[in-house]
């Protein structure tokens, strides 16, 4: 049994990590702005957090370690979207969704490695996305905050020395749930309009058809039993997963491109 702080935890991929980890007998601290929104269930604690907020971040780690009296596993999960042109993408939004996507999330990871570090053991599994590799047009702060903490989860990897902590980059690709309910659509700009209308579809369609939300709570709780996670892995359909990163690794930029407006229609 191992004491495990999900953040993210009252839909989606994060619920259902939670969900499936408390299944399976461990103790998991769920964080959600709204503590309202997470289910009660056995081993399951619910735990505010707001990521835009680095004093509410301080309060929800301080807080699951105060319950917990340790911390085994650090799932960072949470996050949100916005879809519109980068040409216009306003600089307060950007800034929003890195504080969210990125900075929040690599402040709960240095708590946790302060923490885990003296303990000489522990796991962190920062979710980051297959779009920081493959971008979703019109999501351009979402991808490249996903890029940034791959990036810097890369970064830690190379230079965190401590062979019982581990940290691990997660990637998944589309997965069914409601993250697109809560992306803030943007079309205020008359000549993006047909565009952004296109490419929605098809991300709207790609999310119906993906795999579900337990697929990723499948690997968590694999990683979580693995004695040696590896440092990046990927959760997915089989196309998104394996075959389109790999060809997409040795394409040139101009190819790359090509391939992402054909597959998006604009």
């Amino acid at each position: 049994m191992k004491n495990i702080l999900v953040t993210g935890a009252s839909s989606g991929i994060g619920l259902a990590i939670a969900k499936s980890l408390a299944e399976h007998g461990h103790e998991v601290w769920g964080t959600s702005r709204n503590i309202e929104r997470i289910p009660k269930i056995p081993r399951l604690h619910p735990i505010r957090l707001d990521l835009a907020d680095p004093h509410s971040i301080e309060e929800a780690f301080a807080s699951t370690l105060s319950e917990a009296g340790h911390l085994d596993v650090l799932i960072n999960n949470a996050g949100a979207g916005h879809f519109g042109p980068a040409e216009v993408l306003p600089l307060d939004t950007i800034t929003s969704q890195f504080q969210i996507l990125v900075f929040g999330q690599i402040q709960l990871m240095q708590l946790a490695l302060q923490h885990m570090r003296p303990r000489g053991e522990g796991l962190i599994v920062n979710v980051s996305s297959l779009a920081s590799r493959l971008p979703v047009p019109f999501m351009a702060a979402y991808n490249s905050a996903k890029a940034a903490l791959a990036s810097f989860t890369m970064s830690i990897q190379l230079e965190f020395a401590h062979p019982n902590v581990r940290i691990v980059d997660l990637q998944p690709g589309d997965i069914r749930t409601d993250f697109n309910q809560g992306v803030i659509v943007s079309d205020e700009v008359e000549r993006y309009k047909t565009k952004i209308s296109r490419a929605w579809e098809i991300t709207e369609r790609n999310m119906k058809n993906a795999p579900g939300a337990e697929l990723v709570a499948r690997k968590i709780v694999s990683l979580i039993e693995s004695t040696e996670p590896p440092p990046r892995i990927t959760v997915g359909n089989v196309f998104e997963s394996k075959i389109a990163p790999l060809i997409f690794r040795f394409l040139p930029q101009r190819l790359r491109v090509w391939g992402l407006k054909k597959y998006y229609g604009i």
